[in-house]
């Protein structure tokens, strides 16, 4: 009987091993949320960042204000009536 409980604690033991340490084990799951964690902010980042280019996209395809801006800002570019002034400190 003593061998019998003997066995049994140390297939317990193991199990409690496996579950807390080993392969697939708690340690790991909570490593594996920590990146989950970090990968879901990089593409919310990034799922941003796609948005305000689609966005600048539609933009520059449908209106000619944005076009307008993107050369005036780019490329220094003015309007006929305008005069530039470029002002170095």
């Amino acid at each position: 009987m003593k061998a019998l409980v003997a066995a049994l604690v140390l297939v317990f033991l193991g199990l409690q091993w496996r579950l807390w340490v080993g392969d697939g084990g708690v340690a790991e799951l909570r490593q594996m949320e920590a990146q989950l964690a970090v990968q879901q902010q990089e593409n919310e980042t990034l799922r941003l960042r796609n948005q305000m280019l689609e966005n600048e996209v539609l933009d520059l395809k449908n209106g000619l204000e944005a076009v307008e801006e993107r050369a005036r800002a780019d490329l220094g570019m003015t309007r006929e009536d305008e005069t530039f002034y470029m002002i170095i400190e």
